[in-house]
């Protein structure tokens, strides 16, 4: 068994079926995030036994394999994962993160394969105590679940009349793991 992001199949050959994740699966505290979150695409359930073929937009697709690790993904960059895999939806605390677009992620923990998705190559960045990572929010595909984002915000007279020089919102990481950027703001 396999779960995949709804409307990702693009072939399949052998006996397949596909059956769309139901509203309460997982628990009501599950079915009450997504509904909140609002930007966690639906999964499907995919068993049997055959090959499916699974893309989204022509972006690139990128597959990890967990080894009883976390992850947090981008809700949006989320392909497909093994069952063994189990998800939950995580929220951000800060309130700059939801004007930003990155106030919910997918955490991700157990043993098998997640295929995640950017548009382009992605670059993984090394994030250490002394050396901390800061992204842009639209651009974060992933992270290791040991580094908590805190978003900041730069907001000036000059940002608010389109004068500014940076990004408005930055996701800051700090901590021992990595994380995962791509070539192009999500929008």
């Amino acid at each position: 068994r396999v779960w995949a992001k709804l409307g990702a199949m693009v072939a399949y050959r052998g006996n397949v079926k596909f059956i769309r994740e139901g509203a309460l699966e997982g628990g009501v505290g599950k079915a009450l995030k997504r509904f909140v979150s609002g930007e966690v695409t639906p999964l499907v359930k995919i068993e049997g036994q055959g090959k499916v073929y699974l893309a989204d937009s022509g972006k690139h697709i990128t597959i990890l394999r967990l080894q009883g690790e976390t992850i947090n993904v981008n809700g949006n960059d989320l392909l497909a994962f093994e069952d063994t895999v189990s998800y939950d939806i995580t929220m951000h605390r800060r309130i700059a993160g939801m004007m930003a677009g990155g106030l919910f992620s997918l955490k991700l923990t157990g043993h098998g394969m997640v295929a995640i998705m950017s548009h382009g190559e992605p670059l993984t960045l090394r994030c250490m105590p002394h050396d901390p990572i800061i992204t842009d929010p639209n651009a974060t595909v992933a992270w290791s679940a040991n580094l908590t984002p805190e978003v900041k915000t730069d907001i000036s007279l000059r940002t608010l009349i389109g004068r500014g020089g940076g990004e408005t919102f930055q996701m800051h990481f700090r901590g021992d793991g990595f994380v995962v950027v791509q070539p192009y703001e999500e929008v």
